[in-house]
């Protein structure tokens, strides 16, 4: 049984264990890297939302969950690194595709 589970059975879900933890961080540097590709430029908040992916999945390596618990650690790291790599990956193809594109051909064998 998770944690989170219990604490919203039991109606103490902002007093169980952890409690937040560190969502309120991912939160704030998500919709921060969202208003970026928005409003300033999609390249820049592709790349930073990768990163706060890959921060979410660090600190879900680390141990710790807070309201990110929703799944198993080792589940929870696959899924917010796999995306954050993809995000990144993506932000660079965007800056930097004329750069990266023949790289990655001529690596594939292409």
């Amino acid at each position: 049984m998770s944690t989170l589970g219990s604490a919203i059975r039991n109606g103490n879900l902002l007093t169980s264990g952890e409690g937040w933890g560190p969502f309120p961080l991912i939160l704030a540097g998500a919709v921060l890297a969202v208003l970026t590709i928005l409003f300033v430029d999609a390249e820049w908040g592709a790349f930073a939302l990768g990163a706060v992916l890959l921060v979410a999945g660090a600190l879900r390596f680390a141990g710790y969950g807070g309201l990110m618990a929703v799944r198993t650690p080792r589940t929870d790291m696959v899924l917010y690194g796999g995306f954050g790599v993809g995000l990144v990956a993506v932000g660079m193809f965007l800056q930097f595709g004329d750069v990266l594109k023949p790289a990655v051909l001529q690596l594939l064998g292409g």
